[in-house]
């Protein structure tokens, strides 16, 4: 399997990927990402070149968004000023359900951080999945704390505040990696 960079005429593709995810969600009981993420968003991170693709053959694997920038809100200022990177939006296909493909993203989400000068890889989780909580600390995250005010709408409840960290590190990940070097962390925010 590869990782490459996904392009904007990919947009429908990663459309579909994440209503597959979603309905996936809800099969399982939870509402996470029941409202539809705005494509134009979607392509305003394809464009910065911050979504990335696991290709097997023709196929989509999963999907990942590392950016520099946290979502507002949610970090303090103290660990603002630690170089990180953040993980948004990973998900794996129902057709490459169960091949720990979460797993090796993160770990070559970890060395890519890494390599950029990170201290940390960073998440937010949903507030309410409490399944995938504990798949993050399984995966060696740590858990920071969970906010749960401040949303997008009218400061209401902050549906995506559960947050994590976990050193970056050179990781071994088995992607072949087809994606450009990352560019460095700034080091303050």
């Amino acid at each position: 399997m590869i990782i490459t960079p996904a392009q904007p005429s990919e947009l429908p593709k990663l459309i579909a990927f994440r209503e597959e995810a979603a309905s996936w969600l809800r099969e399982l009981g939870t509402d996470q990402w029941s409202r539809p993420y705005p494509p134009d968003l979607l392509l305003a991170s394809i464009e910065a070149g911050t979504v990335f693709m696991v290709r097997d053959g023709e196929q989509t694997a999963a999907t990942i968004t590392l950016t520099p920038d946290p979502e507002e809100g949610l970090w303090t200022e103290a660990e603002l000023s630690e170089p990180s990177v953040f993980v948004n939006k990973l998900t794996v296909a129902r057709t490459h359900a169960g091949q720990s493909l979460g797993a090796r993203l993160l770990n070559w989400a970890g060395d890519r951080a890494h390599r950029a000068s990170a201290k940390w890889l960073r998440l937010d989780a949903w507030t309410t999945n409490e399944a995938l909580q504990h798949y993050y600390v399984r995966q060696g995250f740590d858990h920071v704390r969970t906010v749960r005010e401040g949303g997008a709408v009218n400061g209401g409840p902050r549906v995506s505040g559960w947050l994590a960290q976990r050193p970056a590190c050179r990781t071994g990940h088995g992607f072949v990696d087809e994606t450009p070097a990352p560019e460095p962390v700034p080091l303050a925010r």
